[in-house]
């Protein structure tokens, strides 16, 4: 226990801003919903559509509903994951060169992930 007369408040105050948590805190339930209602979608209407065969994924890809709902699962998926990653890193990791160099990955990684499978959906349903 503090000997200090000092409020929790007056100790707080000139620590940083809490702002930017807020939004990273909201950005992470906001994907987190999406993610529980589109993969239930996902499996589900994959599983009921097709009996499994590519020639049956191609065609349930080819409607532009489920490639578009297809595409924002995965990018939905990979966000929450990069936003979940960079708690860690910032947590976790405190050397100032890697947890830098750790955050870059962490942004790139995420966005080329994101950008195969855009690419690769998209084929899919063009092909279709």
């Amino acid at each position: 226990m503090s000997n200090s007369l000092r409020t929790p408040l007056s100790r707080a105050r000139g620590l940083g801003s809490a702002k930017h948590g807020v939004s990273h805190f909201i950005h992470q339930r906001v994907t987190a919903i999406f993610l529980a209602l589109l993969l239930p979608w996902f499996a589900l209407s994959l599983l009921l559509s097709t009996d499994g065969s590519f020639d049956a994924i191609q065609h349930w890809m080819g409607h532009p509903f489920n490639a578009a709902g297809t595409a924002l699962l995965a990018l939905t998926g990979l966000y929450h994951m990069r936003l979940g990653m960079q708690v860690v890193i910032e947590d976790y990791i405190t050397t100032p060169l890697a947890r830098t160099l750790c955050l870059l990955a962490n942004t790139a990684i995420p966005a080329l992930l994101a950008l195969v499978a855009v690419l690769s959906i998209a084929k899919v349903f063009v092909g279709a």
